[in-house]
């Protein structure tokens, strides 16, 4: 608006105001006008140089696509197995104490080990048994360890009485093989329902030394796999105990368990009992052993809860970043899985999580079992597998540098899809065709007798499962044996439990045993014609640096741009033990140009051009 002039009149006030008014309306209009032309002018210029240019497009000659992708064809080779138990004479009936009341530890089954008991060379067998929970019954039917001694070429005898186990009465799951005072000789140890048992082997007999040697622990522990290893590096085995769950009859049967749609009562499920804490056992000399768990760091609280978090079944040890010292992993049940980092000090550092072997993909614990660790790769790669519970398929989780970084590959390469009906307890790597790549073994059964009543997918007794490794090279890594690739008597359905293997009748190939849960073991002889090469490696520490057994020592096999590995360590699948000698398979090229052996105190060792299809029993110089 223009300024007033207070000194005119109001009349000749209001006029002035209305021409002022006048002027500025015509002006304002007028620029209105001005800014549409201008606006259209932009308008057209935008529309006429945002056109699109017209572009002489040349003449482009047509692909042509495959009909179908062209895939690498996957041949799995026939390896028959044989069911040898009975003409074996290995007559051996497990006992869990089952009278309908539906304990848990009833259904865990239990071991089973091949080792080298009299030092004849040949693997014997081991078998471990529970008992009749009455005291009166168990005395008057007892149900003791089956020892069998082997014959060099696969038939068994009863040596329990003679090596002085045929009046030991127990409610046993486990064993863990090794020769912890350095004599040469293998000892033994039982993990309990209860308190735990040592024996020394004093030339094929054994000796109950449990509560000179401190290894008892609490009887009211449920211990559950077991290994030796020297974890401190100083040449003599230390002994690491898993434990299960704080179990007593009472709080088991104060538990409602019944199956889902059903009314009777179950097996019940770990979740409303306690945790637990490992056990590890310093080796002190003189048969003496200190508990140093607490200060080892393998005391792990459940944030949430500040109570023990472990639910421990499986156990395996692995150099997992390849410096030199044993770490191990665990496996719970229906917990994080646990992998204890060996920080070369006397103490470990629980690191499954940050590892990525804790949890599945979507970041929730399974229910596991077994477990093992192995470079099925030959490559540096390493991978551990752990064996879950119905409808939650089998693990594989895989490092490819030993960077202690894990990711599950279980159904990129073929494994888990094929094993996710499976209720899964034992589980190995081994190659069972000698082609020189680790294949996969599984031990299945369900828990619950009636569990096909209220799941048409589930059955108590299930086929064991072979999984053939077919090489990195194709998408389908692992691939499960078919009954007529590997024969019925493998396939055979049964309540699986423990598993473990080695060469009984010293022809190179592996051989399996299976426990079953209130059943007869299963002893399978492999029956592969597939003519191919292997070698076979005893090694022998020297007892000082060095533990007897070489537990620890890596073996590396070279050819060309091609390493195989495999660790001395027996303990392995679920409440078992492998043999010590380590197999290598090596399919139709009957060479090797190297053996490189890490003995356990880290001394190194090579052998050129070693000869092949044959054991070598190689010291430590």
């Amino acid at each position: 608006m223009a300024p007033q002039n207070s000194d005119l009149p109001n009349d000749a006030q209001d006029e002035e105001l209305e021409q002022s008014d006048a002027v500025i309306g015509k002006a304002f209009f007028g620029s209105i006008a001005v800014f549409v032309f201008v606006g259209l002018i932009g308008l057209v210029a935008y529309f006429y140089l945002g056109r699109p240019q017209k572009e002489e497009v040349s003449q482009v000659d047509p692909v042509k696509l495959p009909d179908r992708r062209e895939m690498p064809t996957v041949k799995v080779p026939v390896a028959k197995w044989t069911d040898i138990t009975e003409e074996s004479h290995i007559n051996f009936m497990h006992v869990s104490g089952a009278l309908g009341e539906k304990l848990l530890p009833e259904t865990m089954g239990s071991g089973c080990a091949f080792l080298d008991f009299d030092s004849d060379g040949d693997q014997d067998i081991l078998l471990i048994n529970a008992c009749h929970w009455d005291k009166a019954r168990a005395a008057a039917e007892p149900s003791t360890l089956k020892l069998f001694a082997n014959d060099g070429k696969g038939v068994f005898s009863d040596a329990t009485e003679p090596a002085g186990l045929g009046s030991v009465n127990l409610y046993g799951m486990g064993v863990a093989c090794g020769d912890y005072d350095n004599d040469g000789r293998v000892d033994l140890f039982i993990s309990c329902l209860g308190s735990d048992m040592l024996f020394h082997n004093e030339g094929g007999k054994f000796v109950d030394v449990t509560q000179s040697a401190g290894v008892a622990g609490d009887a009211k522990d449920w211990s559950v796999s077991s290994g030796w290893f020297d974890f401190d590096r100083d040449g003599d085995l230390d002994l690491l105990v898993t434990h299960y769950i704080e179990w007593t009859r009472e709080s088991d049967l104060a538990q409602l368990f019944v199956l889902v749609g059903g009314k009777e009562r179950a097996y019940g499920r770990p979740q409303p009992f306690g945790g637990t804490f490992p056990s590890l056992f310093r080796n002190d000399g003189q048969g003496k052993f200190t508990n140093v768990s607490k200060q080892a760091g393998l005391h792990v609280i459940n944030p949430a809860t500040s109570v023990p978090m472990g639910k421990s079944l499986g156990l395996a040890f692995e150099d997992f970043d390849d410096d030199g010292h044993l770490d191990f992993v665990i496996a719970n049940d229906t917990v994080q899985n646990f992998m204890f980092h060996n920080l070369a000090d006397g103490t470990f550092e629980e690191i499954g999580a940050q590892a990525g072997v804790a949890f599945d993909a979507s970041g929730s614990a399974r229910g596991a079992m077994g477990i093992d660790a192995a470079a099925f790769r030959n490559d540096n790669a390493v991978g551990v597998a752990i064996g879950n519970f119905a409808n939650e398929m089998s693990a594989l989780y895989v490092s490819r540098t030993r960077n202690l970084q894990f990711y599950d590959d279980a159904v990129a390469n073929g494994f888990g899809p094929a094993t996710r009906l499976m209720l899964t307890f034992g589980v190995l790597f081994l190659d069972y065709d000698l082609d020189g790549r680790l294949d996969i073994f599984q031990a299945n059964g369900h828990l619950e007798e009636d569990i096909a009543k209220v799941q048409s997918s589930q059955h108590y007794e299930q086929p064991p499962q072979l999984f053939w490794n077919a090489g990195p090279q194709f998408a389908t890594e692992f691939v499960a044996c078919t009954e007529a690739e590997v024969g019925e008597q493998l396939t055979k359905p049964m309540v699986g439990r423990g598993a473990s293997y080695a060469d009984i009748d010293n022809d190179g190939d592996l051989d399996i045993l299976i426990t079953s849960c209130g059943s007869k073991a299963r002893l399978l002889r492999n029956e592969q014609q597939l003519k191919n090469n292997w070698l076979r490696v005893k090694l022998v520490g020297n007892g000082k640096t060095s533990n007897r057994d070489a537990i620890g020592a890596s073996v590396k096999l070279l050819r060309g741009d091609e390493t195989l590995r495999r660790l001395v360590s027996p303990t392995r699948s679920y409440l078992s033990q492998v043999e010590l000698p380590v197999t290598f398979g090596l399919g139709v090229k009957p060479d090797v140009d190297t053996l490189l052996i890490q003995w356990p105190d880290g001394t190194q060792q090579k052998i050129i051009n070693p000869p092949v299809n044959q054991t070598l029993v190689i010291e430590q110089k």
